[in-house]
């Protein structure tokens, strides 16, 4: 295993100069225990090759290739490494929906059949409401999970043609938006909604749109002769004496907006930069991408759900995003932290690989080097707090207590029953101007509380929002 570029590509976000000059002090020690850690887990796990980057605040920060993309030529992996990415493919797809949607090409909420006449299979319900396009990127259609083929296990994909022939005799599994079912075959005809909406085929609406804007020019919907020399080889399980076969994978035909497109760190960089961005984005405002960032459908544990053709997930105090993806040897995943504005990379080549293992950890350690920069503050004039402190009350019951608690003015609500901890009860006061302040920081909820003065710069009413409170106990 060996390193194949520097911290920073060069080139891709920033000079190396600038990078060199801004990055953190302990980014070395991180990338050194990375390498250690990730050298060590592959040679157990009998990795062949994997290629990880991390993007924060808008730049590619580190990225890195280790073993081989190639065991029998000895051809090292690299961030510029083709592979697969597979079902990563499906946030394409949904990204191309959202644009047409903002385009008022189309509405997610619309039904399926009026892009595509031909929609249709069986339903046992046939009284409820037609599938749509935001349950098709939800996975909550209730399609079945694959076209009526066996190509998982022949690699034989059926043409556009023959999926709307056999559609008619596939059965929809459950009502639309009572379930999830992952499906394939439901991303597939969202490839085709795009086509219809847009006029354009989909491997050309998803290279001018989503492609080009983002200069990502070794990222292929189809991937040309000409770039096949870049991909990497894959390769089935291990085998006990430790061999492995390697597998090929062809153009997946009607599935393609589902499962074919192929790329690298360094382009899944820029896609992530994009898709982290805001209303700075080169593809979508913000708006639309916190809509696909966020859940639509939750899974009865609470911690995992679905936004828009993305997975969300909670990982210990963090929401992520993400998505991962499999065919023929090719492991990947990208997952991301909205709030932190961090994501990671990773892509593998062979079957048994476990991509997210890799990332998880990688963003453990790199996101911490990161801390999200809390916004300017009001100069705090803290000679004017005194005034503040104590009780107030209405006559309703409402009782509660400003005080100051780790250099900062807090209001304390009582509550009944009784708050769990200490700090439940507390939000944070963030001054915004004389006797003005923001409920936000610890417990805050954004709404402003203003100190009403009387002549004499006592507290007249405690202003919560657009009601007052009195100062004293009840």
């Amino acid at each position: 295993m060996k390193k194949i570029l520097p911290l920073l590509l060069l080139g891709l976000i920033l000079p190396a100069s600038a990078w060199t000059q801004s990055r953190p002090p302990d980014t070395d020690a991180a990338v050194t225990l990375l390498r250690t850690w990730i050298t060590e887990k592959m040679s157990c796990d009998g990795v062949p090759g994997l290629a990880a980057g991390v993007v924060a605040d808008g730049r590619l920060v580190w990225a890195e290739g280790f073993g081989y993309a190639d065991l029998e030529k000895k051809i090292p992996m690299t961030p510029r490494t083709l592979t697969r990415i597979a079902s990563i493919t499906k946030t394409f797809t949904a990204t191309a929906i959202m644009q047409l949607q903002e385009e008022r090409r189309l509405r997610i909420d619309d039904p399926v059949e009026t892009y595509l006449p031909w929609f249709h299979l069986h339903s046992a319900w046939p009284a409820e409401p037609p599938v749509t396009i935001r349950q098709l990127l939800t996975h909550t259609s209730g399609l079945p999970g694959e076209a009526a083929f066996p190509y998982w296990s022949d690699h034989h994909f059926p043409t556009l043609a023959q999926l709307r022939e056999t559609l008619p005799g596939q059965e929809q599994l459950y009502p639309p938006d009572t379930h999830f079912r992952y499906s394939n075959l439901g991303l597939a005809i969202a490839g085709e909604v795009v086509a219809a909406a847009s006029g354009m085929p989909y491997a050309r609406y998803v290279q001018a749109h989503i492609l080009t804007p983002l200069a990502m020019q070794h990222t292929f919907v189809l991937l040309p002769d000409s770039a096949r020399s870049q991909l990497a080889a894959s390769y089935d399980f291990r085998q006990p004496d430790g061999r492995r076969n390697p597998l090929t994978f062809p153009e997946s035909g009607a599935l393609i907006p589902a499962a074919n497109i192929c790329s690298n760190v360094e382009d899944l960089a820029r896609y992530l930069i994009a898709q982290m961005r805001g209303d700075s984005s080169a593809i979508l405002s913000g708006y639309s991408l916190r809509e696909m960032h966020r859940a639509h459908w939750i899974q009865p544990d609470w911690n995992s759900g679905w936004g828009l053709g993305f997975s969300v997930y909670k990982r210990g105090s963090r929401t992520m995003v993400g998505h991962g993806g499999f065919v023929a040897g090719y492991k990947s995943n990208i997952s991301f932290c909205p709030e932190e504005n961090i994501g990671v990379i990773v892509l593998m080549n062979c079957a048994d690989g476990v991509p997210s293992t890799y990332a998880a950890q990688i963003y453990d350690e790199m996101a911490p080097l990161f801390p999200k920069a809390a916004p300017p503050a009001a100069a705090a004039d803290r000679s004017a707090w005194q005034a503040y402190l104590g009780a107030y009350h209405d006559p309703f019951g409402w009782s509660a207590r400003v005080m100051i608690w780790q250099e900062k003015l807090v209001l304390y609500e009582y509550s009944y029953p009784a708050n769990t901890t200490p700090r439940e009860g507390i939000t944070e006061l963030v001054p915004e101007g004389l006797h003005l302040f923001r409920m936000s920081g610890l417990n805050g909820n954004e709404e402003r509380l203003r100190f009403e003065m009387d002549a004499s710069g006592k507290v007249k009413r405690l202003w919560k929002g657009e009601n007052y409170f009195l100062p004293g106990e009840r």
